[in-house]
């Protein structure tokens, strides 16, 4: 884990970078102007030295996070990489705006549930491939031993079992209900959610698994992924009515012109001959 003005850091790095992209400046001048406006006494400006050295031969930022592991997370590099892909569907701006409130979760009190929650929501809410998805976020340096095999076990099983009871076996409502039925057999796996989070999960079996993210962030404050926002697209609407209109008076006027002198004269739209 990095300290926590790093990730107070980035996250300014990540805000600044979305608020300055549809300004359509290019990319290597926006790392050089938000390098000199990060702290100095961080990492980051190194970092985005690097960035741009990368970005000018390559023309990538996803590969220089990758080369700089000691920073970056596999999770970070993950969704720079699938944003950069021109095959993919995965939008630079809701990437970005992703980063940013992952480095704001972790510059406060990060807890490894609602991290792991908040990536893996970001996985599903953008039709991420869970399987790279899901290697990348065990390598986050916040999880224990205990975490990543749980989040490969999940790896393994997403899509085999539901996800609102991998959520509910691990937790410690799960514990509670197997001994109020006198079932006292040894829980394997650790106890990875709480109280709240199973009850949650368990009100939520064989549900679309969004519904189990917004109620966790209904009652226990977890994070909520950015989604895309929606254009305003009146006032396009309102020129493509203007142009249409104007076309209209132009044939009722053609039509008019018609009718009145009985015959259609062409040649007043003939094109003089030019020279």
């Amino acid at each position: 884990m990095l300290d926590r003005e790093e990730y107070i850091e980035q996250a300014y790095f990540f805000r600044t970078l979305g608020e300055r992209l549809p300004e359509n400046i290019p990319i290597q001048d926006l790392l050089a102007q938000i390098r000199d406006e990060v702290l100095s006494t961080t990492k980051l400006p190194l970092a985005l030295d690097f960035m741009l050295s990368e970005l000018n031969h390559t023309g990538a930022v996803g590969g220089a996070m990758a080369r700089l592991q000691h920073y970056f997370t596999p999770f970070q590099t993950y969704l720079m990489q699938e944003a950069e892909n021109d095959r993919g569907r995965f939008d630079m701006r809701i990437a970005i705006a992703v980063l940013r409130f992952e480095a704001e979760f972790l510059a406060e009190s990060p807890t490894p549930q609602g991290l792991f929650l908040y990536q893996f929501e970001t996985l599903c809410r953008n039709r991420l491939s869970y399987d790279q998805g899901l290697q990348a976020i065990a390598k986050d340096p916040l999880y224990e031993s205990h975490w990543r095999d749980w989040i490969m076990h999940v790896r393994h099983k997403i899509g085999v079992i539901d996800f609102a009871d991998l959520v509910y076996v691990s937790s410690e409502h799960y514990v509670t209900r197997q001994r109020s039925h006198q079932k006292e057999e040894e829980h394997k796996r650790p106890i990875l959610f709480g109280e709240k989070e199973g009850k949650i999960a368990l009100a939520n079996r064989q549900k679309n698994p969004l519904f189990l993210f917004s109620a966790l962030q209904r009652h226990l404050r977890y994070p909520a992924v950015p989604r895309p926002e929606r254009k305003d697209s009146t006032s396009e609407v309102l020129h493509k009515l203007v142009r249409q209109v104007e076309r209209l008076e132009v044939r009722v006027k053609l039509v008019e012109d018609e009718h009145r002198e009985g015959t259609f004269d062409l040649s007043k739209f003939y094109k003089k001959p030019s020279g």
